[in-house]
């Protein structure tokens, strides 16, 4: 038996949300604004968050600072169960910072990458990772760290884990092919649909979808406003996204990561999974702050109802 449902492995740092402000300040220039929260964010933390609340056992590898930054975030995670034994001190970097400008249309960011930049996957210990009966991981920086990405995920499949991966954007440009050999290793890999026409070197997603459907059993896509979509198996199914007021895009993607995974983790089809996602993704924005939207399961049940007229929802059994 494994001890979580799943570990999460990437970066966590301090979000500053700036409410009512879209550009830095001009020299000299002091400028009063709505509102500034203080939240946990980091794509990988928000993704564990949001996993966690709604009911699965969490653990997170990560390097946080010894701060009162790092304090607050250890603080956040253990409001929530997650477990942070596997979490790293730095004894040279602070925790990461990133404050965050007008999330609420196209967002500018100033950001401080602070103990993020210890993350090594090269030092992860698979057997404590593999604590976990799922693994996501995050990090992928394309030709840079392929053959270590390739060379944990491998060590892991061995210890007997499912896996997922985001791989997020690609700074280099580059979009590295080598990306489908990784495919074939994942169990469900995860990515936003411009990301996805990057990689596959295609105008439409479905024509991309078809492409990584040669290399991955279980590939999911993010549309933004127009929902999701997942290749299974080779097939092809859509879901579209619920309508809400969003007042901050923060760590949507993420919040759906969790709720397809929810899905996927408790042996629910493909469609069911889609649904669950998007709602973690609409729910999330319309709250600051990476995870503060994002409900429970109950929560997550009362939307559905809402937004679908009170039909029922199947039931989840475990893998």
């Amino acid at each position: 038996m494994k001890k979580f449902d799943a570990v999460v492995v990437g970066d966590v740092n301090i979000d500053l949300v700036v409410v009512g402000q879209s550009r830095v300040p001009q020299p000299g220039q002091e400028v009063f604004v709505e509102n500034m929260l203080v939240h946990v964010g980091g794509g990988a933390a928000l993704f564990a968050l949001s996993l966690a609340k709604l009911g699965l056992g969490i653990a997170f590898s990560g390097v946080l600072g010894e701060d009162s930054n790092g304090s607050f975030i250890r603080e956040q995670f253990a409001k929530y169960g997650i477990d942070t034994s596997l979490i790293e001190t730095s004894k040279i970097h602070r925790t990461g910072i990133s404050i965050a400008f007008n999330p609420d249309t196209d967002r500018s960011f100033l950001s401080y990458a602070g103990s993020n930049q210890e993350l090594e996957l090269g030092r992860l210990e698979p057997d404590r990772i593999a604590q976990g009966r799922h693994v996501h991981l995050t990090g992928y920086r394309g030709r840079e760290n392929h053959e270590t990405f390739l060379a944990i995920v491998k060590q892991l499949k061995e210890r007997g884990v499912t896996l997922s991966c985001d791989v997020g954007w690609d700074d280099s440009g580059e979009w590295y092919e080598g990306i489908f050999d990784l495919m074939r290793h994942i169990d469900v890999f995860l990515m936003n649909e411009t990301e996805a026409l990057h990689y596959t070197r295609r105008t439409n997603i479905e024509e991309g979808l078809r492409h990584m459907a040669t290399f991955g059993r279980h590939v999911v896509v993010k549309l933004g406003a127009a929902g999701a979509v997942a290749a299974k198996d080779g097939k092809l199914t859509h879901h579209p996204a619920f309508k809400v007021e969003a007042v901050d895009t923060t760590g949507a993607g993420d919040s759906f990561n969790a709720g397809y995974l929810y899905g996927f983790l408790r042996g629910l089809d493909v469609e069911t999974s889609l649904k669950y996602g998007n709602a973690c993704g609409a729910m999330s924005v319309g709250a600051y702050g990476g995870s503060t939207g994002t409900a429970d399961l109950g929560g997550l049940h009362r939307f559905l109802k809402q937004h679908e007229g009170g039909q029922a929802l199947p039931e989840a059994s475990s893998q």
